[in-house]
Parts: structure tokens; sequence; C-alpha cells
């Protein structure tokens, strides 16, 4: 089975005067989160959709599922764990109840990208198939500057072998219950990122073309360069 799960267990705290964690705010009269469930609920390849969210806001991505999202059946809302790579633990242990195929997939997606594509999403389905685990990624256009201390410049990577990394990040279940379970209370402490994670342990990460568009809505500007592209995507 293709398992998607949309991590939303972030609070929003910087978003500044808003009261509510961002992937809660409206697009086009939608929660930004019911944009991005429903490219996943749409697409032909995913079986079931499983989103973690905050506990403390579960309620509401339950109306929100209620009045956006009724007429799907393959979406499930969890409770979220503490941190990025708890709520995809909790998302997997979901998926599980589903099936205990060795050969599951999950593609796992930030609740505040909503321009993710169809084709972003099969394009990590194959990924993760072929090669285990995957990263959704764009070249660097600007020059990355590394600061050890935050004070001065320590080193400027060549740019022609930089990335930015986005999502969708994807891979086999069986292979994330092993890395996952491998790590220890320090080591999950410090890594956020599950990719982080499978390199930890001397997995190989594949790389799978993103797109400029698959913003992340992170600050204010954010949200409205996001509102002024979905109101250009639907006069198109």
């Amino acid at each position: 089975m293709v398992f998607a799960g949309v991590l939303a267990g972030g609070v929003g705290s910087r978003m500044g005067n808003y009261t509510i964690p961002k992937q809660f705010l409206t697009i086009n009269d939608k929660p930004i989160i019911a944009h991005v469930v429903e490219k996943f609920l749409i697409h032909n390849e995913v079986d079931l959709v499983i989103v973690g969210i905050n506990p403390a806001w579960y309620q509401t991505m339950v109306d929100i599922q209620k009045k956006y999202l009724s007429e799907f059946k393959n979406l499930v809302v969890v409770k979220g764990g503490a941190d990025r790579n708890a709520t995809i633990d909790a998302v997997i242990k979901e998926a599980r109840k589903h099936s205990q195929d060795e050969d599951d997939i999950i593609v796992t997606h930030d609740a505040v990208r909503p321009f993710v594509t169809l084709k972003m999403i099969s394009d990590n389905i194959d990924a993760a198939r072929t090669y285990g685990v995957c990263d959704t990624v764009i070249p660097a256009t600007d020059t990355i500057v590394y600061s050890e201390n935050g004070d001065h410049i320590t080193d400027i990577p060549v740019r022609s072998k930089m990335y930015q990394g986005q999502t969708p990040q994807s891979f086999r279940i069986a292979l994330f219950e092993e890395v996952y379970s491998s790590m220890s209370e320090e080591e999950l402490k410090i890594v956020t990122d599950a990719c982080k994670m499978f390199m930890l342990k001397g997995h190989q990460v594949h790389l799978v073309e993103g797109h400029v568009s698959n913003i992340k809505i992170t600050y204010p500007y954010d949200y409205k360069v996001a509102q002024i592209m979905m109101e250009n995507m639907n006069n198109d």
C-alpha cells in the first residue's frame, strides 16, 4: 500500500499575531491543510491519507475534515508526537493498523506546503519504491553562506552542489521502523529531519526534483504570497 502522512504538529510560532496554527489559516476560503490533504486524497496511487495533528488542535482538524473533506473515505486523523519524527512515528503506527506489508510506502509532507503537485507525489512514490528513501529538493539559487558561530563566515560552499530541501520526504515504512528504533534518545533530540536520520544510519537518500512554487508557509510574507499564487491559479 501507499500511505500519505501530512505532518501538522506545528503551532505557527513564527507567524506573528495569528492566534491559530498557520495550517488552519484560509486561502481561497479553505484552510491551508485542506488544500494539502486534498492533493493526496485525489492521487490515484495513494491508498490512505493520515494527518498527524498537534493534540491541542485535534478537534479542529476533525471539524475541517467534516466540513471540507467529508466526501473522501480514505482519510484518518491522529494525534501527533512531541516533535516531527515522533509525529511521523504516530502516523506510521496508524498505517500499520491497515497493512503490515514490507513493501508499504509512506509519503510525508508538510501541512503548510499547499502547492505540492501530483507529479511530485508520483515521483516520490517511484523513488521510495526504487531506492527506499528520497527527499524532494530544488537547486540553490542564492549563494549559501556557512557560519559556525552566527557572527562571521566559516565557509561558502560551491553552489552547484547545494540544494534546498522541500517535502515530500518518502520511504519504505519498514525501513523507517528499523532506523527509528535504532536511534538513541540523544540522537532523536538533535535530529529533526527524517532524511538526516536515515543518513546517520548509513542509508543513501535519493533526490527527487521539486519546484520553486512548492513553498512552505512559515512567515506572514509567505502567507501573502500563497494567497496571490492561489488566486492566479484559479484565474488561469
